[in-house]
């Protein structure tokens, strides 16, 4: 007999910031492994694209234009897209903004409050839009649980220096996930944390080119490469599915190695 806790045929799972990059290749990943799926952006060009290459994956896809850091476009989006989809079962918090200073004394507030309400607010907004979904739903009788997938960084435990702002909004996730995993266990809801290190997205092209960059960091990553996007599909296919029922409160640091070398 096949095992098959890894089908998600039957689920419906929404990304954030899904039409590019770490989004997509998750996105991606579970189209392939049966989930319909819901994709937020906030560009409209880039969500009909992503939608496009979804074409043959055989699924149904719903884009959305979602600013997250707009809670009543947040609120909005979650009801259009339970209403179409029929339910949300996994919802990744993805959408986020860089954002640094040539010193943290000549960090603007401007940049600061930007980051911010994407990376925090955006994340906040959009789980407790999926957690009264949810919640509803355990209270009529499903028992499928859900999941929510956090898009923190290895600057939240790695010092960026320049980037005091997206390192306090990538930590502070982690402690958001681990209170609503506490919280929300009792109605079959999981919640944890996906650590990305160096990524080759359209937010880092420009270290991609950087020589002095690739060859002072990149080299001191044991697996001896940039990140790729594809290479967070089969954790989020994991998250997604019923083989993590008993996995809550974590955190995985998908860094090629980095951070213990």
């Amino acid at each position: 007999m096949a095992y098959k806790p890894f089908d998600l045929t039957g689920k419906v799972a929404l990304v954030t910031g899904g039409n590019g990059g770490i989004g997509f290749g998750m996105v991606e990943a579970m189209a392939q492994a049966g989930a319909d799926v819901v994709i937020w952006g906030s560009n409209p060009k880039k969500n009909a694209a992503a939608e496009d290459r979804l074409r043959d994956a055989g699924v149904r896809v719903l884009t959305q234009v979602i600013d997250v850091a707009d809670e009543e476009a947040v609120r909005a989006g979650m009801v259009e897209a339970v209403s179409k989809m029929g339910r949300v079962d996994t919802v990744i918090a993805n959408a986020g903004v860089g954002g640094g200073a040539p010193s943290f004394s000549e960090f603007s507030t401007e940049t600061y409050r930007r980051v911010l309400s994407v990376n925090l607010d955006g994340v906040f907004f959009t789980f407790r839009e999926a957690c009264k979904h949810m919640v509803e739903r355990a209270g009529s009788g499903d028992k499928a649980g859900g999941s929510l997938v956090a898009i923190s960084s290895l600057s939240a435990v790695d010092g960026a220096a320049r980037n005091e702002a997206y390192a306090a909004t990538k930590g502070a996730v982690i402690s958001m996930i681990r209170a609503i995993a506490v919280e929300h266990a009792r109605y079959g809801v999981r919640a944890n944390t996906i650590l990305p290190g160096w990524i080759a997205t359209d937010m880092t092209a420009g270290a991609q080119g950087n020589d002095k960059f690739n060859d002072q960091v990149i080299k001191r990553v044991p697996a001896r490469r940039w990140g790729k996007p594809a290479d967070f599909g089969g954790m989020a296919v994991y998250l997604a599915s019923d083989a993590s029922s008993f996995h809550t409160g974590d955190s995985f640091l998908i860094d090629g190695g980095y951070a213990i070398f």
